[in-house]
């Protein structure tokens, strides 16, 4: 918006949200995922075979093609900083790029673009799962996978190094969950965030059918099995954390390890209610992500947070009573999951529907109950 009408407008300064998880490429789901499945069994796992179907016509350009668009809506929706957890790295067949980290690069040149920040987390993969031993990837999976854990650290250095001194850019470090990697490759993983102090991130928690499988393997569930193996930790983040106990609650306190929870995804692949209550009780910070872009909003992430808690326990003195500024704290939790000291501020416009009429003193209460991308007049990184 031109900055003579911008002058005109009565408006409020607010921390830019961080986008703790996103999967750029996803936002091209749309619409098409929601085809019913034959036999009518529409899941998780039925919507997964979309997605690597999406996934195995992508190429450098067309993924930075797609992340211009997404990371463009995500910027003038309110969001300054994204995490990306990136796991399409090689050619369908699985061989790497001429320039291993080609994939890569595309999504961080398309952030400086939209101008958002980012922080690119490769995420590890090697195979479909565990049956009695590792089983092959699919040739849907064949593209994310590397032959050992040391290739794949070695491809993060060299990302860590193209990234070095590029204004906006940073890395850490993922593994795509515990179906997709060894206990090894965990145990590898986490020396590694811990050795160059980068952040870590995983899935974990989000099907009841993931913790059968890790009990199988491992006869613990996925965050027992993250403890075991030095995973947890101040600098971790989980991403979903929808299907567990008050032990494994207990362990994310204990470790300092933050939750990040994508309402918006979780509620369309039916993953179930994230517990926001339970961790909120137990001291476990919260951050949200946008995950597969079915919704570019972090109004809507944060107010579909705050109902589920209010729903699930019925009452209304949920996330927001105990926090009194959730949009903040939900911040604060942004930026220790992706290492970043803040994503910059932007300008809503109070005058717009969505807020006029509300007391600055309450304007912290209705961005996360009222709210939406369209009070946001000056996104962040722009003049």
């Amino acid at each position: 918006m031109a900055g003579d009408a911008l002058t005109e407008m009565t408006t409020y300064e607010l921390p830019a949200m961080v986008n703790a998880h996103s999967h750029a490429f996803q936002r091209d789901l749309r619409g098409a995922a929601e085809r019913p499945s034959p036999g009518g069994r529409d899941d998780f796992w039925s919507w997964r075979e979309t997605m690597y179907r999406l996934a195995g016509a992508l190429d450098p350009d067309s993924l930075h093609e797609v992340a211009v668009r997404v990371y463009s809506e995500m910027a003038a929706a309110g969001y300054g900083a994204v995490g990306e957890f990136h796991y399409v790295h090689h050619q369908p067949d699985g061989t790497p790029y001429a320039e291993p980290n080609a994939m890569a690069h595309a999504l961080a040149e398309a952030a400086g673009a939209a101008g958002l920040t980012i922080v690119i987390l490769p995420a590890a993969y090697h195979r479909a799962g565990w049956d009695g031993g590792d089983q092959p990837p699919t040739p849907g999976q064949r593209r994310f996978c590397d032959p050992d854990v040391e290739s794949f650290l070695a491809r993060v250095d060299a990302l860590r190094t193209w990234a070095h001194g590029r204004a906006g850019v940073h890395v850490g470090v993922a593994a795509h969950s515990v179906r997709a990697v060894p206990a090894g490759w965990l145990e590898a993983i986490a020396a590694y965030g811990e050795e160059h102090a980068v952040v870590r991130h995983v899935h974990a928690h989000e099907q009841p059918r993931e913790l059968d499988e890790c009990r199988a393997e491992h006869g613990v569930t996925p965050i027992a099995l993250l403890e075991r193996t030095g995973f947890l930790g101040p600098r971790t983040s989980l991403i979903h954390g929808i299907h567990l106990d008050a032990d494994d609650i207990a362990r994310l306190a204990t470790s300092d390890t933050i939750v990040v929870s994508c309402p918006t995804t979780e509620g369309n692949l039916g993953d179930g209610c994230f517990p926001a209550p339970a961790h909120d009780d137990a001291g476990v910070r919260i951050a949200i992500g946008s995950d597969s872009q079915v919704r570019v909003d972090p109004f809507e992430e944060t107010r579909e947070l705050e109902t589920l808690a209010r729903r699930e326990r019925g009452t209304r003195h949920a996330l927001l009573a105990a926090h009194c500024d959730l949009w903040a704290e939900l911040v604060r939790a942004g930026c220790a999951s992706l290492g970043l000291e803040g994503a910059g501020t932007i300008a809503v416009d109070r005058d717009h529907p969505d807020l006029r009429g509300i007391s600055e003193a309450d304007i912290p209460l209705a961005v996360a109950t009222c709210a939406s991308a369209a009070v946001v007049c000056r996104p962040a990184g722009l003049p």
